[in-house]
């Protein structure tokens, strides 16, 4: 038991890091309409808010967070990326969210250090 635990303590658990990444989402943007003006402000408070969170985690982990914000219009979005590290140790998540009148997407990297 002291196994699982302590290795949970030191892995990046998807589940954790996108339900915190939600939270975030939640709390920053909510069901605010697309503003143009407020995207910016936007992006930097989820990728700062989601770093806060996840440093709170105390995992042994550099995070490297980004955000896409779009409006909901018709337009279409293609994104990938592609790691090269150690996966037994390191990981990613992505969140796609939507509230009525945009789209958010945020990528999570966890290295471990």
């Amino acid at each position: 038991m002291d196994d699982d635990q302590s290795s949970e303590e030191t892995t990046f658990v998807v589940e954790e890091v996108s339900g915190i990444v939600k939270e975030c989402l939640e709390s920053v943007i909510g069901r605010s309409g697309y503003e143009h003006k407020r995207v910016s402000q936007w992006t930097s408070s989820v990728v700062e808010q989601c770093l806060a969170q996840l440093s709170k985690l105390g995992k042994p982990f550099k995070y490297i967070v980004t955000c896409i914000i779009m409006q909901k219009n018709g337009a279409g979005l293609q994104s990938a990326s592609s790691c090269f590290w150690d996966n037994t140790t390191d990981g990613s998540c992505t969140v796609r969210w939507e509230n009525k009148s945009l789209y958010c997407v945020v990528s999570v990297f966890g290295l471990a250090i």
